[in-house]
């Protein structure tokens, strides 16, 4: 179970050394109107499927890891991340219950057996179906550019801080939809997970988050 803790916190967790105003951003003037028009794309996201891209940044090694593969998110709580680029491995979250496959086996347990679990599995959720505002366990800010939208969630609570330092969601500003999540280690060490090709609400079957 450790190794698979470890390797979550691997493919999700990326950490900025501190926090100041974003270059190039500055804070949006109608917080007000932006948190409604989050609520108003929280309630009519159903689905999400896209590719992404995945970087991460460790500070013992001098190249970055990149790593490509496709997504599936559906209404309520689910969601598929499949590793296709350098190697396989797939992750689905279906409500409570976790799936890990990779070449070798095939395993499942409920997030609940497992605090952290727990919360990135809300973080995930919070960040792609466009609740991330509503998460009571961080603080957040929010920018502006020409182009887009930034949330800066900073943790509240001590038992995040031990694993996140923030984490910045970049949103487009024409439909609410995640460009970019980077999550930041107190460690120095980060992940920056790029959305591309993405279809809003499209048919998605439940039978792509489970594993026959």
């Amino acid at each position: 179970m450790h190794r698979f803790i470890y390797i979550i916190i691997f493919l999700f967790t990326a950490i900025t050394t501190g926090f100041s105003q974003p270059k190039g951003y500055h804070p949006i003037s109608d917080e007000a109107g932006f948190r409604k028009k989050m609520a108003e794309t929280a309630k009519s996201t159903n689905s999400i499927r896209s590719n992404f891209t995945q970087e991460k940044n460790l500070s013992v090694v001098s190249e970055k890891i990149i790593s490509k593969g496709t997504f599936r998110f559906k209404k309520q709580n689910m969601v598929r991340m499949e590793y296709t680029h350098p190697y396989r491995y797939l992750l689905i979250i279906n409500n409570d219950k976790v799936i890990i496959r990779d070449d070798q086996k095939t395993n499942s347990f409920s997030s609940k057996s497992n605090k952290l679990f727990t919360i990135i599995n809300n973080i995930i959720i919070d960040c792609v179906q466009g609740t991330a505002l509503d998460n009571k366990d961080f603080k957040a800010t929010i920018f502006t550019n020409d182009k887009n939208n930034l949330l800066v969630l900073t943790p509240v609570k001590k038992e995040l801080r031990d694993f996140f330092e923030n984490i910045s969601v970049y949103l487009e500003s024409k439909d609410g939809s995640v460009i970019k999540i980077d999550m930041i280690e107190p460690t120095g060490d980060n992940t920056v997970i790029s959305f591309t090709e993405k279809e809003i609400n499209v048919p998605i079957a439940d039978a792509e988050f489970s594993v026959n």
